[in-house]
């Protein structure tokens, strides 16, 4: 609009002139009062800055865990803590409900890509080749089947971490699967998966030394009425032929090991400690089928 304001100049046209003028006026006037608004919603929605789009989005950032790396990257079906200095999360976080299983119909892309959002530039494919490693998810594609963009965002780079092959397709493979089936059975989780690395003596890997984690977690929380409860795991990155609930750990654990704070805003101090610091394994089922499946199976790929 202040584009038609300058061009608006103090000169002695001629009759002509001044009447090609007033229809030039009439119908920028009318452009700024009736058909204007399309234009004006795209130029504030290009013109959005990362201020802007953290204010929008703070609305749905009270189920974050705290950031240790001081970069936190918001995605529009995840949210991650990003560390430069092992080019991978610290953790990735998300809702998972049972809604989103009613459309799964995306397939999975393979479109692995680096994280445009990194500021300090994720690693790159580059970085596996030759390896011996896996790019191992932290948001699954699994979980991300019910929409084209939510499964295109899995597959930044910055959504990958260095795991064994056989850890990738069993165990971890394993809960994955067992977290969707608790999403549906209990209507919305809160999920929470990262690498742990606290631990020192850990391996490098590529051109820009992705650190190999020795073991991964992954927390969740239920917290809809009336059974509230929450449960952590942390899994060696390694093959196992451990069933799945010998992983299983409180929440309080998992944030000793990574220093990392899981729900500080979404619940209340008193409910946040009652959740973290007991886990009742026995209020989570687990698929004897597939455990026998992976053990049989999935660790000999």
């Amino acid at each position: 609009m202040t584009k038609l304001r300058r061009n608006h100049s103090v000169i002695d046209f001629g009759p002509f002139a001044k009447a090609g003028l007033l229809l030039v006026l009439g119908g920028a006037l009318f452009f700024w009062f009736g058909g204007s608004s399309y234009e004006e919603e795209n130029y504030y929605e290009e013109n959005y800055t990362e201020d802007d789009y953290a204010e929008k989005e703070k609305g749905n950032t009270y189920y974050l865990p705290t950031s240790n790396t001081g970069q936190v990257i918001k995605h529009q079906y995840y949210t991650m803590s990003y560390s430069e200095e092992h080019e991978q999360p610290e953790w990735v976080a998300y809702e998972l409900t049972r809604e989103q299983f009613q459309n799964r119909g995306v397939k999975r892309t393979d479109n692995f890509r680096s994280d445009p959002k990194v500021k300090t530039k994720s690693a790159t494919k580059g970085d596996y080749r030759g390896s011996g490693y896996d790019r191992g998810h932290l948001v699954p594609a699994g979980d991300m089947t019910f929409n084209e963009k939510a499964m295109s965002e899995t597959f930044y780079m910055s959504n990958m971490s260095p795991q064994i092959r056989n850890f990738n397709g069993g165990v971890w493979r394993e809960l994955e699967e067992t977290t969707r089936d608790w999403a549906k059975k209990y209507k919305h989780l809160y999920v929470v998966s990262g690498p742990v690395l606290t631990r020192k003596k850990l391996d490098k890997v590529g051109r820009n030394e992705v650190t190999v984690p020795s073991a991964y977690f992954k927390v969740l929380l239920d917290v809809t009425e009336p059974e509230l409860k929450g449960i952590g795991f942390i899994l060696d990155n390694e093959v196992s032929d451990k069933h799945l609930a010998e992983f299983a750990v409180t929440i309080d654990e998992v944030e000793s090991l990574t220093g990392i704070d899981f729900f500080p805003e979404l619940l209340s101090p008193d409910k946040e400690q009652e959740l973290e610091e007991t886990v009742e394994v026995a209020r989570w089922k687990f698929s004897e089928k597939r455990f026998r499946q992976r053990v049989k199976s999935w660790n000999n790929r």
